[in-house]
């Protein structure tokens, strides 16, 4: 008997898609490793999400006000992306040119 792969395999918690087998992923520290996270909680994503993150916030801003899924996700930029990647494949890659924070 086969099961439904998406029902077998683990969702980002960022954009909601399955992460199936294979797909580039990641585990995102809530609390950066540089600020104190370094045995804090992790979560799973792919890899394009746990990139954007990095590319829109800086460990500080992560740190002190971005910490949990919830609050990633009602980032404004986050948010724009969440919206665009969610209509994308699982095993959608695309190339993140260098960092998009402002200073």
């Amino acid at each position: 008997m086969t099961q439904n792969t998406q029902e077998t395999d683990p969702n980002c918690p960022l954009c909601g898609r399955p992460i199936p087998p294979g797909v580039p992923q990641s585990l995102h520290h809530l609390i950066p490793k540089l600020k104190g996270g370094k045995n804090g909680p992790t979560v799973l994503l792919h890899h394009i999400c746990h990139r954007e993150i990095h590319a829109t916030l800086s460990e500080a801003d992560l740190a002190r006000s971005f910490n949990t899924i919830e609050a990633l996700r009602l980032h404004p930029r986050l948010a724009k992306f969440v919206s665009w990647v969610s209509r994308r494949p699982p095993g959608f890659q695309s190339k993140i040119p260098g960092k998009r924070r402002r200073g």
